[in-house]
Parts: structure tokens; C-alpha cells; sequence
């Protein structure tokens, strides 16, 4: 899984098997929507000389292992989180990344 701009949550309750499938579900407002935080975080990397940054849209993500499914039904399970919790399906859109590989 390539590495974005989120934290790397490290999952310790419970170690991944040799079938688990990780993934990240990553959400952000759609573009038609006001963003206010990303727009603040925007301002004040300005205010600190980060003067390139254009425009920032803040959002959040989901590092999910799962286990026991094949990738075809890991990306369908994570697509419905995505619609029925994750994501707000009225402001907000998601994408699904599912890792290159199995864990171990």
C-alpha cells in the first residue's frame, strides 16, 4: 500500500493472520463542499511560510484489516462500510486501497 498523507496507525488489539487482507479507506469532503478545517490548515501553513500550498481539503482515513475474505470481497465489504458508516454519503466521497499484498 502506498503511503498518504495520514497517520500510520499501528493495529495492536489483535495481530493479522496469514489471510488478512489491510486496506485503507480514505474520505474527504466532495469538492462542491465548503471545507472550513482544510481551509484554516490552509491559512495558517501561510501564515508559516509555507507559501506553494494552493489549497487544502482536510479529510480522514480508515486503516482496516480484515479476515478471512479474498480481495474481490475484502473491496465490495469496504465499499459498503464506506456507504453506511465511514462516509456521508450527502457531503463527503471515499476511495478504497487495498493492500499489494497479504500480511503475515
Amino acid at each position: 500500500m502506498k503511503t498518504i498523507a495520514c497517520e500510520d496507525y499501528r493495529l495492536t488489539q489483535k495481530k493479522a493472520s496469514n489471510t488478512s487482507l489491510r486496506a485503507r479507506v480514505t474520505v474527504f469532503p466532495r469538492p462542491e463542499i465548503l471545507d472550513p478545517q482544510g481551509k484554516a490548515i490552509g491559512d495558517a501553513l501561510a501564515r508559516l511560510g509555507f507559501n506553494q500550498v494552493r489549497e487544502v481539503r482536510a479529510g480522514k482515513c480508515f486503516d482496516v484489516v480484515l479476515d478471512g475474505v479474498g480481495r474481490a470481497a475484502a473491496g465490495e465489504l469496504l465499499r459498503q462500510m464506506g456507504d453506511k458508516l465511514l462516509a456521508n454519503p450527502v457531503v463527503e466521497d471515499f476511495t478504497v486501497e487495498l493492500d499489494s499484498g497479504e500480511t503475515s
